[in-house]
């Protein structure tokens, strides 16, 4: 079988990854940083990229080895880690669905021209939607789906980054001045982008989620190797996404003296007019359907990601792990996760800029945590010597441990002082 035939047959945790990761860190935060930021901003994004990578390639990396979770992995080291990461799930996780679902809802109402409809009940909708197809589909509808989507995507991207580039930066307004990056509201903003580029460090745990439901539903495991192989691709499409959106803010908004809105309605209006503007109605097909296409597939897979992590940490914590793999666990999961996250954006009135910090500056603190114990995990006796990270992606890890936390101290420092 040909490497390509291989790619194709293993495709399923890497493409999910993809799917699930560029979203909003991509559709809002990397189109924002070049919108405000410019061109410096690809430091970052690449940065993110490369520093991140060990903490989530232990979590595909863990399960193929030892055909067991990631989270199982935690619960070997101690029960405090598996409680710990119970924390780190419910900090991190109870804003994410919300967040994602409400720039998507706000894509739709754009994209269908709908009007007088408030976002919630769109919201609400959707979430209908994802839970239906995903109690009756579960994994394997859920990866054909996006086997569809994410090409679309990727095309339509690709055409629309093509065409902006064609089309020439946008005129600067006069006496236009670049925002300082590395003042108070600068840094906030860094770590918001790279708290969710190119996603969340807990979503290691959704690989190894994913990872064991197809060893499950097609009863068959591939070489290390081979696994490793499509997560790669995965993440290295992400990345080149990360920098085709970055691409998009720069050419289209930098200079322009226009600000994102963090209402996720005003959002999607103002992207998607702006890219027309600037480079004609006619291309409106392609700016929508990959806008959309992006935020709908994330939307899918974080709810299905975040309903199994939290299925998997309660079984685990009770000692019934077992029974809650079960088909009626995993319906009723998708439905507390949908009912809470609805709360969230009632309570927070779906005001996307808020719950997005929210996640994404939580998840970018626990950050360092998360990839500690992912470490603790692969460098464990659960791996064969052969099977263990190599040195180089040892120091990987650490370095980006330190960066991450550094980050986070000289936050901490200019709020304090």
């Amino acid at each position: 079988m040909s490497k390509f035939k291989t790619l194709l047959k293993n495709l399923g945790p890497g493409l999910l990854f993809a799917s699930m990761a560029i979203g909003t860190s991509h559709l809002v935060l990397s189109t924002k940083a070049g919108a405000q930021f410019g061109w410096f901003m690809i430091i970052p994004i690449i940065l993110a990229n490369v520093l991140k990578y060990p903490f989530f390639e232990f979590g595909i990396r863990y399960t193929n080895v030892t055909g067991k979770s990631i989270i199982e992995g935690y619960k070997k080291r101690g029960k405090g880690y598996l409680w710990l990461y119970a924390f780190i799930t419910f900090a991190t996780s109870i804003a994410t669905p919300a967040a994602l679902c409400a720039v998507t809802a706000g894509l739709f109402i754009n994209l269908f021209r709908i009007e007088d409809v408030s976002l919630f009940p769109v919201a609400l909708g959707l979430f209908a939607l994802n839970s239906i197809i995903l109690i009756i589909g579960k994994y394997k509808v859920l990866e054909t789906t996006l086997k569809f989507l994410i090409p679309i995507l990727f095309i339509a991207l690709l055409v629309t980054t093509v065409l902006v580039i064609n089309a020439g930066p946008v005129n600067p307004m006069q006496n236009f001045e670049a925002p300082k990056i590395f003042d108070q509201s600068g840094v906030l903003f860094l770590i918001t982008l790279i708290g969710w580029m190119p996603t969340a460090v807990e979503a290691s745990s959704w690989l190894s989620l994913w990872s064991v439901e197809k060893y499950k539903v097609e009863k068959n495991k591939p070489p290390l190797k081979e696994a490793l192989q499509e997560f790669n691709t995965g993440y290295l499409l992400t990345t080149i996404l990360a920098i085709f959106f970055l691409i998009i803010g720069c050419m289209t908004l930098y200079g322009s003296g226009t600000q994102l809105s963090g209402n996720a309605i005003t959002f999607a209006d103002q992207v998607i007019n702006l890219f027309t503007t600037h480079i004609g109605n006619w291309a409106y097909v392609f700016i929508a359907v990959s806008a959309f296409a992006t935020m709908y597939s994330t939307c899918l897979t974080a709810l299905d990601a975040v309903t199994r992590v939290g299925i998997d940490i309660t079984g685990l914590l009770v000692e019934e792990h077992e029974k809650f793999t079960g088909k009626k666990y995993y319906a009723v999961g998708i439905i507390i996760i949908s009912v809470v996250s609805i709360i969230v954006l009632y309570a927070l009135g779906a005001n996307m800029g808020l719950i997005l910090a929210i996640a994404t500056a939580t998840s970018f603190f626990l950050a360092p945590i998360v990839g500690y114990m992912n470490l603790k995990n692969v460098m464990s006796s659960d791996l064969p010597e052969a099977d263990k990270p190599q040195k180089g992606l040892q120091l990987l890890t650490y370095a980006g441990i330190i960066f991450l936390s550094c980050l986070a101290i000289y936050y901490g420092w200019m709020v304090i002082f």
